[in-house]
């Protein structure tokens, strides 16, 4: 998208108060549901005394994320707003390190994850990140290829430490 599309979509969410309050709240409640069912899921797999995969599964998304990490610090790309001069929806302090997408990377490898372990409730999942990364563009926090560019890592990771190695 060019720098007055951004601007327009911040402006018009801006504008619609009760879509801006639902954007915000949809921020915490889509990260949260992702973030807090991924303790969870390594919980139940200790619980049940399924070592291998919690050991593959902290392995798989742990590794990634710090290789996905190092490779934002490096490359640093700029965000939108830092680029463009707005005040994204969502706050964020940040100017770089927007390429790519670590909510929306982080998402799709942990939705993997879920479809390691059970891959119909992972549906749900990837629903979920699908939706984190739509929100992360409308909110003004990354760019269109910070997010695709996140979920294609977070899905090559998934299908290759889960299902190739």
């Amino acid at each position: 998208m060019k720098k007055e599309t951004y601007i327009k979509m911040v402006n018009n969410v801006k504008a619609n108060k009760r879509l801006e309050r639902a954007l915000v709240f949809a921020n915490s409640i889509l990260t949260g549901v992702v973030y807090a069912s991924f303790p969870f899921l390594l919980f139940a797999l200790f619980y049940n005394k399924k070592y291998d995969q919690l050991i593959r599964i902290v392995l798989v998304c742990g590794i990634s994320f710090v290789l996905v990490s190092v490779f934002r610090y490096f490359f640093n790309a700029k965000r939108p707003y830092a680029m463009y001069g707005y005040e994204p929806v969502v706050a964020k302090e940040k100017e770089g390190q927007s390429m790519p997408s670590r909510h929306v990377f982080s998402a799709f490898v942990i939705a993997c994850a879920f479809a390691y372990i059970n891959p119909k409730f992972s549906i749900i999942y990837f629903l979920v990140a699908t939706l984190i990364a739509v929100h992360r563009v409308l909110v003004g926090v990354h760019f269109i290829k910070d997010v695709v560019v996140g979920a294609l890592i977070g899905i090559i990771s998934g299908i290759i430490g889960f299902f190739i190695i």
